[in-house]
């Protein structure tokens, strides 16, 4: 058979053809999340949007791609993965048709539902496609560090289509986009991707995946809308949910899976990269177009900086992986990140050389992210039979997916209670830094070698 060799890594070319079927779905997906952000203006003068309610475009993706993702997840190991994907690339196809010709706010946001249920059902079985396809060592970190890179990338990217797209055409090609692939994804998976799914049949904890899901919805919505009403109602649910998982008899998450360090850890380091790599895309956002006067379709054009970026670090990562293990890895990559954003404190109100840093610091913390995003998917998907993938995969993506959401309220409240945007944007950065910095050190902990481990290396 035909082998594609790469780092010493050999794949063969059903597999190469498997990964870019999985890839090009991610990666679309990703750029979903982002594509619409600097378009929101014109969708709201075309569509009748109050300025207060633009973000509910955002957020009404949001909401049930967070919530939904660990039930999918779980479900996919039951029902079947590869039926789940095709099952989310047609909900993601009639939702952006719908989306794209949408005369009134209201079918948009319906549309914009549509597409963040079609990525809780799709992005966790695609993974658990991948990671079950691909064996657990160097081959299998060098398609999460592909995935990871495409899906950083797709967040980036889809500021640069936004842009283009909105200036050239027409805001509804955002949406208009997305059709064509996802028919592609779903004609050619069932030749590509046989039916994966757990051996043992298990009834699926109904108590669970109710008080789970209904805690997610209820914590994204809290933080993006402000509510402590709504937050306290997410940690009650998600506390249930907790006490529910110990005594089930066929656990949505087993308290087993969920206490793993390589779980705790991994989970916590994904969600303090995107938390605020997010939010530092808004900031970069907020400081080009209000401070330095640039257009979308200029701003747009920066981000494709750190997309390149990113797309080097996510070829990294792998090597990275490699030399030092996935836990320095993680925690390095976390580390740069921080600094990185750290050093935007330097930013000025215009200039050369406020232009070079904006280029040169985020894009350095972007190979920091890259080698984060992977680094934790692969520490927090080892260590696990392929019949608990869907669940590894499906906590990945909820982590993701929530710190994507979380990340934007949070920074912009601080940047809100300075005295000038470019106040703001300072006081933010050096938030945004801590906390990665802060999470970075907990990670490590989380991560550290057991007693046995250390005796087996010494050994």
């Amino acid at each position: 058979m035909t082998a594609l060799t790469v780092d010493r890594i050999t794949m063969t070319t059903r597999q190469r053809l498997v990964l870019m079927l999985l890839l090009g779905s991610q990666f679309m997906l990703a750029v979903d999340f982002s594509i619409l952000n600097v378009a929101l203006p014109e969708i709201g003068k075309g569509l009748g949007f109050s300025m207060e309610n633009l973000q509910w475009i955002a957020t009404a993706m949001m909401l049930p791609s967070a919530g939904f993702t660990l039930l999918f997840g779980r479900i996919a190991d039951l029902a079947g993965r590869r039926r789940m994907l095709l099952a989310g690339m047609v909900l993601l196809a009639a939702g952006s048709l719908a989306g794209g010709l949408a005369e009134s706010p209201g079918v948009l946001l319906a549309a914009r539902v549509a597409q963040g249920l079609a990525a809780a059902l799709a992005t966790p079985a695609a993974l658990s496609l991948l990671t079950t396809s691909f064996p657990e060592g160097p081959l299998r970190d060098r398609a999460l560090g592909l995935n990871g890179t495409l899906m950083s990338a797709g967040f980036t990217a889809g500021a640069v289509f936004g842009g283009l797209l909105t200036d050239l055409l027409s805001w509804r090609w955002a949406f208009f986009v997305n059709v064509p692939v996802a028919a592609a994804v779903v004609l050619a998976a069932p030749g590509l991707l046989p039916e994966s799914r757990a051996e043992e049949r298990t009834g699926l904890d109904v108590p669970g995946a109710l008080t789970v899901t209904g805690g997610m919805l209820a914590l994204v919505y809290g933080v993006t809308t402000a509510s402590w009403p709504a937050l306290a109602l997410a940690v009650a649910l998600l506390a249930a949910f907790w006490l529910i998982e110990r005594r089930a008899a066929a656990p949505l998450a087993p308290i087993g899976v969920l206490t793993r360090h390589t779980v705790r850890g991994g989970n916590l380091g994904g969600l303090v990269t995107f938390t605020m790599e997010s939010s530092l895309i808004f900031l970069l956002t907020l400081y080009l177009q209000d401070v330095l006067s640039y257009t979308p379709l200029q701003t747009g054009l920066v981000f494709a900086v750190l997309g390149a970026a990113a797309f080097a670090g996510g070829l990294l990562a792998p090597r990275v992986i490699g030399r030092v293990g996935n836990r320095a890895a993680l925690v390095g990559g976390l580390v740069l990140q921080g600094v990185a954003t750290g050093s935007l404190v330097l930013l000025g109100q215009g200039g050369a050389g406020s232009l070079i840093l904006v280029l040169a610091v985020p894009a350095a913390g972007a190979v920091g992210h890259l080698v984060a995003i992977v680094s934790y998917m692969v520490t927090a998907t080892s260590g696990l039979p392929d019949s608990e993938q869907g669940l590894a995969t499906g906590l990945a993506s909820m982590t993701q997916q929530v710190g994507v959401t979380l990340g934007i309220p949070v920074i912009s409240a601080v940047v809100a209670a300075g005295d000038s945007v470019l106040a703001g944007v300072h006081t933010a950065t050096l938030v945004n830094a801590a906390i990665v910095l802060v999470g970075a050190a907990a990670v490590r902990w989380i991560l550290r070698p057991s007693r046995n481990e250390v005796f087996r290396d010494r050994s």
